[in-house]
């Protein structure tokens, strides 16, 4: 009986402890949102988050999803040519890059380059008592550190999936024409054929909603992050895990609702 009890306190100590930290990321995304919408801008931070987010992430970003495009095409023509299917590769590859390849990659790869940094930063900055001297100083944390990571992570995602998509896709033709044997205009033109607004818009939508968590999370961890260098790089870890995990469950959900039938 006793350790049916303890075991009861622990499951409801985690239960309150995650409904707690779950109430607190929703007041977090509010106030961000509400910051996001009303000035004062800070027009050189977000330059510089801009520059941060997406030049910097490019070489990442660019290498996942060219060798994830060949990786693709290898895979689907060795499944493919069983059922003597092998002109379906170029869709695939097509479908599978731009729905789903390059929006989660680079959403993962943005997240450990990106998130791990904003909680680094802004973590360090709390622990120093730096975000405090802000306070002092009449300046709004919030629209000085958090919305303009906030909202170039919204928008510079799209720009990094978009260009994934053309890399992942001649990464794709690359082997295509290179190693399968597949006349480079035929699979040009397959590609064009197959091609749907709808998939690019689907995974530059996904590339948003990433783009939002990642930076979220990021900030959230570092802005609440204590006790030192350990605290730092605890915050560190739960913007990356947890960032994570949400890509991957965000990326069911909103396929879900794009291509559900």
């Amino acid at each position: 009986m006793n350790k049916t009890i303890q075991f009861v306190n622990k499951l409801g100590h985690v239960v309150l402890k995650f409904l707690k930290s779950a109430g607190e990321l929703g007041l977090f995304a509010f106030e961000t949102i509400h910051h996001c919408v009303t000035p004062p801008f800070y027009g050189k931070a977000f330059l510089k988050q801009f520059i941060e987010i997406g030049f910097y992430s490019l070489p990442v970003v660019a290498l996942t999803t060219l060798f994830a495009g060949m990786v693709i095409a290898l895979q689907t023509y060795s499944g493919f040519s069983q059922f003597s299917a092998e002109g379906a590769v170029a869709m695939v590859v097509l479908v599978a890059v731009t729905r789903e390849l390059a929006p989660v990659m680079a959403g993962l790869m943005v997240a450990g380059r990106i998130g791990a940094a904003m909680a680094a930063e802004i973590g360090t900055m709390r622990v120093t008592e730096q975000i405090d001297a802000l306070a002092t100083l009449s300046t709004n944390p919030f629209k000085y550190l958090i919305v303009p990571r906030v909202i170039a992570g919204i928008l510079m995602l799209p720009v990094l999936v978009l260009i994934g998509d053309v890399i992942g896709i001649c990464g794709g033709y690359m082997i295509g024409i290179s190693k399968l044997d597949f006349n480079a205009s035929t699979y040009l033109i397959s590609t064009w054929q197959y091609l749907k607004p709808m998939d690019i818009i689907s995974g530059l939508t996904k590339a948003s909603v990433f783009g939002f968590i990642i930076t979220l999370l990021g900030c959230y961890n570092g802005f609440h992050s204590q006790g030192g260098a350990q605290g730092v790089g605890q915050a560190t870890t739960n913007a990356v895990v947890s960032s994570s995990i949400l890509i991957l469950i965000f990326n069911y959900i909103l396929t879900e609702l794009f291509f559900s039938v």
